[in-house]
């Protein structure tokens, strides 16, 4: 392995783009009610952060559409997605797609926190904090509520595609 040394911020920021295409990250959507209705961003950076107390973060760009309401929100929810469910990510990756529409199977919760019914793994959260680093935001939540089916493949971004875990 040979390491040059690069002269610019975006030379270095596309070679860690590219060296983490091939570290495999499962992908979710995060979803919240804001004042206009429901929003929701798919994202490939979640994490536990913690077990004592239970904490959960995920990353989202701070340019993203859902993050003014999420800047916010009190609560919101993390679906970890199936294999077979691309095109729901797709869907909520794509800035001005109409993300609750016919095509998505979800309803409300009491709070109304929009749940996507069909992903294998829903956590529903309580914000606990918002820390900006970079470009991106840090959103940690408490877990409320999860429910998970188990069984399913995860739907997982390898090298720039979808794939899955068999």
């Amino acid at each position: 392995m040979s390491v040059v040394p690069r002269q610019g911020k975006r030379d270095l920021a596309d070679d860690l783009r590219g060296a983490l295409r091939d570290h495999p990250q499962a992908v979710s959507i995060v979803t919240a009610q804001g004042p206009d209705g429901p929003v929701g961003v798919t994202v490939s950076s979640f994490t536990s952060a913690s077990l004592h107390p239970p904490l959960i973060v995920v990353w989202i760009g701070d340019g993203a559409s859902a993050w003014p309401v999420l800047r916010t929100a009190p609560l919101f929810a993390v679906h970890l997605l199936h294999a077979g469910q691309s095109d729901l990510s797709d869907l909520f990756a794509k800035t001005g797609s109409d993300r609750f529409g016919a095509a998505t199977n979800w309803e409300s919760d009491v709070d109304g926190v929009p749940h996507l019914l069909d992903a294998p793994l829903r956590l529903r959260c309580r914000t606990a904090r918002r820390i900006a680093v970079g470009d991106h935001v840090a959103l940690v939540g408490e877990p409320l509520e999860i429910q998970h089916t188990g069984g399913t493949p995860p739907l997982v971004r390898f090298q720039g595609r979808y794939t899955s875990v068999d």
